[in-house]
């Protein structure tokens, strides 16, 4: 942590091998990602008597933020649980140093450190939003450093999607998700020994439950996600709106658009009291007007008989990295939930990290 904070303030971005050469990244990357291939779909978290667990937002590379929340909250230990909801990387100028040390924590503590997917953990965005040019920035456009972006791709691949917090909290980057249809038992015409899988537009939405997530291929990269393989793209990609229903989410082009009504029927069904999600900062929320700002860094979107929806975000000052000096100033928030039930939500918004790195000057090297 130390290191990187240092070099951040004192190195260029193409001195970043002299603190961490390829070779400990080559080996970071296999150890931690051989411990998350091994982890469920939907990782089930089972805090001990008298823990706590710290649940994350987005980072978006902001490194010093992300430093400050370690030791704001609390160093993990074993009576004191970590769970980052996606989107370490991308709009903030150290991704690479941030995935890695999370990567790093979850290979020191695995048990209890979890890090979700998010949807800028994705070949799609990473090429769009930054942290493909930023680690060939640091790395070198060549061979050396294509190689730790195509590991860093490798290792975006075993991020489990969802977690289940003492079997009360669903945690997910985007949200729910819809029910896949089964195959039917009929053949395909002139098709041996192949199965029909009705379109997704031929059926009506529905929910799906936790049995299906567990049960989808979480290693597809990218969008689109199509046929039985839909799951993954609305786990990171959907968003609560206060209109009831669910349907497509148009704006975005991939994932579900959820009211109340399917929260409450989300909720009921598997057993659970609270959903904490991510994946909605200042910039998305100033889209929807009516809806909760994230000035705080967090918004409580639908209350429900059964229990609540909560949006968690966790970069500050949002975006850090931009071509513009329009920033949004918002505070960053992260959640403390406590024994004995760990479903009453305890908010903790802080501001950005100061005095930090100026990265004005490094604009042209990452667009």
């Amino acid at each position: 942590m130390s290191t990187f904070d240092w070099s951040s303030r004192n190195l260029r971005p193409s001195e970043i091998p002299t603190v961490l050469p390829v070779e400990a990244f080559d080996g970071l990357i296999p150890t931690a990602s051989k411990i998350l291939y091994k982890e469920p779909n939907c990782v089930p978290i089972e805090p001990d008597k008298d823990a706590s667990v710290v649940v994350v937002g987005d980072v978006h590379g902001q490194l010093h933020d992300v430093l400050f929340l370690l030791k704001d909250s609390g160093f993990p230990c074993e009576n004191r649980f970590y769970v980052f909801n996606g989107d370490y990387v991308d709009r903030g100028a150290w991704g690479l140093e941030t995935f890695l040390l999370l990567l790093a924590w979850k290979v020191f503590m695995p048990h209890r450190v979890f890090l979700l997917r998010g949807n800028h953990q994705s070949k799609y965005c990473t090429s769009v939003y930054g942290f493909e040019n930023e680690v060939l920035a640091k790395y070198g456009d060549n061979n050396k450093g294509k190689h730790v972006y195509r590991e860093c791709l490798g290792c975006f691949k075993g991020l489990p999607l969802a977690s289940i917090i003492a079997g009360r909290v669903y945690t997910a980057h985007g949200g729910v998700f819809r029910n896949i249809p089964a195959a039917s038992s009929k053949r395909a015409k002139g098709k041996k020994n192949r199965k029909v899988i009705p379109s997704a537009d031929s059926v009506p939405l529905s929910l799906g439950s936790l049995e299906e997530l567990s049960k989808t291929r979480r290693t597809v990269l990218n969008p689109p996600w199509e046929g039985p393989n839909l799951i993954p793209g609305d786990v990171l990609w959907s968003d609560p709106p206060m209109k009831p229903g669910l349907s497509p989410n148009d704006e975005r082009g991939i994932g579900l658009l959820w009211g109340p009504d399917c929260t409450e029927d989300f909720l009921k069904k598997s057993g659970l009291k609270l959903i904490i999600r991510a994946h909605e900062g200042p910039d998305a929320r100033e889209k929807r007007p009516g809806f909760g700002g994230m000035d705080e860094g967090y918004t409580i979107d639908h209350v429900v008989p059964s229990g609540k929806l909560i949006t968690v975000f966790s970069a500050p000052d949002y975006p850090q990295f931009q071509a513009t000096e329009e920033r949004y100033e918002n505070k960053g928030a992260y959640i403390v939930l406590n024994s004995p039930n760990f479903d009453t939500p305890i908010f903790h918004s802080f501001e950005a990290s100061i005095p930090r790195p100026k990265v004005k000057q490094l604009l042209v090297i990452f667009f």
